[in-house]
C-alpha cells in the first residue's frame, strides 16, 4: 500500500462517520500522488499525517434566549487546522446542517485555498447549527454575544482571524465584533467582512462572486474567449450568486437561472439583479417572488432541474455536493463547456470525473472561489496598517490574484504531466508551498 492510500486508509478509521471530510482528503490526497512519489522525505517526516490532522480542535456550548424567554443550546465549533503560513484564517458558518465533518472539510480545503492566494495565512473553519433565518435581530445577536463569549479565547489577529460564511453576514460579523470588543477592550482586526464603518474593506461583498468570474475570464481568454454571449446558470442566491452574476453580466454573458433551497428561477431574457438584490439582499424573501414580479420568468419548486437549462458556463454558488454525476452529466448533455465552484466543495467525486472525461474546464473551488479569503487578507492588510484602499485598487488586486492563481494551478498541473487537470493543479500549487513550510518548521 502506498504513503496515500495508507493515510486515506487512517483519515476513515480515526474519523468515522465524517463523509464531507473523507470526501475532501479524498479528493486532495489522490491528486498530490505524483508529488508524494517525487518528494519521499515527505513520508520520512509523516508530512501527510500531519497535514490532515487539526493542529486544533475547539467544540463548545453556545446558551442564548430567544425574545420569548426559553433557553436554546447551541453547539459551537473552530477547527484552526493548519498555521505553517499564516494565522488560522476562514468563516464561520450558521446552519443547521454544520457538524465536525462539515467543519473539517471546509478547514482542509481552506489550507490550500488560502496558500494559492499567495498571501500569508493559514487554514481554519468554524460554526454553529443555529440556523439565523427567522430569528429576530435581538435573538441573532444573543446567540452572536453568547458564541464569542466562547470563541474570543481561541482567536487574535496575529493567532486566528474568522470570518463569514453561510448564515454569517454582515450583521452577524457586527454582533460578534462587538461583542470581542467589548470583552478584550481592543479594537483590533480579528475578524473580517466588518462594515466599512469600522475596519472593513471594500470589494468583500463582491469579492467571492466577482473572484469566481475572474478567473473563468481569464480561462477563456487563453482560449481566445470571453464571456460575451455566454450563457451562464448560477445557483444560490447569496452574495458569492448574485455578485457572481453581476460580474457575468458586466461582461457580456446572458445569467439565465439562479436557485435558492426552495426552487429556481428560469428567465430567458437575463436575470434583472436590481430585482433579485431586493428580494434576497433587502426583503431576505424568497426567491420565488421574482416570477411573481418580473413578466416572463419561470419558478420551478426543488433545486435539480436547474442543471437541465442549457448552457455555456455553469457556476454553482450554493452548497456542498449540489451537482452529482447526474447532474453533471446532464449539463454535459446541454453543451456545457466551463464549470466553476463559487461555492465550497459543490460537486461530488461522481460528477467531478464526468466534467473530466468530458473535457469540461473544471475550475474547482479552492481556487475559484478563493477570491473572498483573498480579499479578507486584504482587509487585514488594511487594518494592520490603518489604511483604507478605493474600491477600484481593491478589485485591481482581487483580479490580479485571481489571474496568478488560474496560472499557477495550470503550470503545476502541466509540471506533474497532468495538463488540464485544475483540480489536481490547484491541490498540487497549494499543498507545495506548504509542505516547504512545514518541513523548515521542524515536527511541530
Amino acid at each position: 500500500m502506498d504513503y496515500v492510500e495508507r493515510i486515506l486508509e487512517e483519515v476513515k478509521r480515526k474519523n468515522p462517520g465524517e463523509a464531507e471530510f473523507h470526501q475532501a482528503a479524498t479528493e486532495i490526497l489522490e491528486s498530490l500522488k505524483p508529488v508524494v512519489e517525487r518528494r519521499p522525505e515527505y513520508e520520512k517526516v509523516a508530512l501527510l499525517e500531519r497535514f490532515v490532522e487539526p493542529e486544533r480542535v475547539v467544540l463548545f456550548r453556545v446558551p442564548w434566549v430567544d425574545d420569548k424567554g426559553m433557553v436554546h443550546v447551541n453547539k459551537g465549533y473552530r477547527v484552526q487546522f493548519n498555521s505553517a503560513i499564516g494565522p488560522y484564517k476562514g468563516g464561520l458558518r450558521f446552519h443547521p446542517s454544520v457538524n465536525l465533518s462539515i467543519i473539517k472539510f471546509l478547514g482542509l480545503e481552506q489550507i490550500l485555498k488560502n496558500s494559492l492566494t499567495g498571501l500569508p495565512i493559514g487554514g481554519g473553519k468554524g460554526g454553529s447549527d443555529f440556523d439565523p433565518k427567522g430569528r429576530s435581530d435581538g435573538e441573532v445577536m444573543r446567540f452572536c454575544q453568547s458564541f464569542m463569549t466562547e470563541l474570543y479565547r481561541h482567536i487574535g489577529q496575529d493567532t486566528d482571524v474568522p470570518a463569514g460564511d453561510i448564515g454569517v453576514g454582515s450583521r452577524e460579523i457586527g454582533y460578534l465584533f462587538g461583542q470581542y470588543k467589548r470583552i478584550c477592550s481592543e479594537h483590533a482586526g480579528v475578524l473580517t467582512g466588518r462594515g466599512l464603518s469600522y475596519g472593513g474593506s471594500l470589494v468583500r461583498t463582491e469579492a467571492t462572486g466577482y473572484g469566481l468570474v475572474y478567473m473563468v475570464e481569464e480561462a477563456l481568454a487563453c482560449r481566445g474567449d470571453s464571456f460575451e454571449g455566454k450563457t451562464v446558470v448560477v445557483s444560490g442566491a447569496g452574495n458569492v450568486a448574485i455578485y457572481a452574476a453581476e460580474k457575468a453580466q458586466s461582461l457580456g454573458a446572458n445569467v439565465v437561472a439562479m436557485y435558492d433551497s426552495d426552487g429556481y428561477i428560469y428567465d430567458k431574457r437575463g436575470i434583472d439583479l436590481s430585482v433579485m438584490k431586493k428580494i434576497k439582499e433587502q426583503e431576505r424573501a424568497r426567491i420565488k417572488e421574482y416570477a411573481v414580479r418580473v413578466p416572463g420568468a419561470e419558478y420551478h419548486a426543488g433545486c435539480k432541474g436547474i442543471w437541465n437549462i442549457p448552457c455555456d458556463i455553469a457556476l454553482p454558488c450554493a452548497t456542498q455536493n449540489e451537482i452529482d454525476a447526474a447532474s453533471a452529466a446532464a449539463l454535459v448533455k446541454n453543451g456545457v463547456k466551463i464549470v466553476a465552484e463559487g461555492a465550497n466543495m459543490p460537486t461530488t467525486l461522481e460528477g467531478i470525473e464526468v466534467f473530466q472525461r468530458a473535457g469540461v474546464v473544471f475550475l474547482p473551488a479552492k481556487a475559484a472561489n478563493a477570491g473572498g479569503v483573498a480579499t479578507s487578507a486584504l482587509e487585514m492588510a488594511q487594518s494592520g496598517g490603518r489604511l483604507f484602499w478605493t474600491f477600484e485598487q481593491v478589485d485591481a488586486k482581487l483580479k490580479s490574484i485571481m489571474v496568478n492563481i488560474y496560472h499557477n494551478m495550470d503550470e503545476a498541473a502541466r509540471e506533474y504531466g497532468l495538463k488540464g487537470d485544475y483540480v489536481a493543479g490547484a491541490n498540487i500549487a497549494g499543498f507545495l508551498k506548504i509542505a516547504d513550510a512545514m518541513v523548515a518548521q521542524g515536527i511541530v
